[in-house]
């Protein structure tokens, strides 16, 4: 039986932007791309999955050239504070979703514990944002709900720890998909994929993550993602 949150809000939280060189776009151009968290007002409290792009070492700040909001003056924005934040969620540990979780020490954060070992091995993400003073640490294998209603769902690809978190409401599901996929257009194309392998359409067709009928299988009414502020919704049928 899966359960419900009796209230549930989600507030998507600016925090800045980055330039990703052509030679990681697969173009001739580099590509600006946002930083975007989000905050859920939950029954529990206040969730904050990805807190923002954090301090680098000189090569990666000139490599991805970055432009910070703080993550207290979005926080603010919506109402809320760094203290009243009660738990934090990662999608996985680089420096652009991780970055203010030293100002939330002590508040535990929720990771995949194959992205919190591969992050402490090093010459992956700034160390200095992994163990940090009063860093804390909940680890879960797998996929787990974590409040009534606010379950971690692995979405590997992007790194092999990478999760999703997805929020079961009263008005239906939301998909907090982090970095799954780049763009929201491209999980759209996955989702159309996965649609058309169901129907028997005969190969070849476009390979889609297997964690795609994970997602689907909650019905999703909306998909957010880190770095794109499109939204995906599914197609509706009269």
């Amino acid at each position: 039986m899966q359960t419900t949150s009796t209230h549930l809000a989600i507030h998507r939280l600016d925090l800045g932007y980055f330039v990703r060189p052509a030679v990681e776009t697969g173009g001739p151009e580099p590509r600006v791309e946002p930083a975007l968290a989000y905050l859920v007002e939950h029954d529990r409290g206040l969730l904050l999955f990805d807190t923002g792009i954090g301090a680098a070492d000189p090569e990666t700040e000139a490599h991805y050239r970055p432009q910070r909001r703080p993550l207290q003056a979005a926080l603010t924005a919506v109402g809320a504070s760094l203290a009243e934040v009660s738990l934090v969620v990662n999608c996985h540990l680089h420096f652009d979703h991780c970055g203010g979780n030293p100002l939330l020490a002590g508040k535990p954060i929720v990771v995949q514990e194959v992205e919190l070992a591969t992050a402490r091995r090093g010459d992956y993400t700034i160390d200095e944002l992994i163990d940090f003073p009063g860093a804390r640490y909940e680890e879960v294998a797998g996929e787990a709900e974590i409040w009534p209603g606010v379950r971690v769902v692995p979405t590997p690809g992007h790194t092999d720890g990478h999760q999703s978190l997805v929020l079961r409401g009263p008005d239906g599901t939301v998909v907090l998909a982090g970095q799954a996929h780049d763009f929201a257009s491209h999980y759209a194309s996955a989702d159309l994929a996965r649609r058309a392998a169901r129907d028997g359409v005969a190969p070849p067709l476009p390979a889609y993550y297997p964690w795609i009928d994970r997602l689907a299988a909650f019905d999703p009414r909306r998909v957010y993602f880190a770095h794109d502020a499109s939204v995906w919704e599914p197609p509706r049928t009269p």
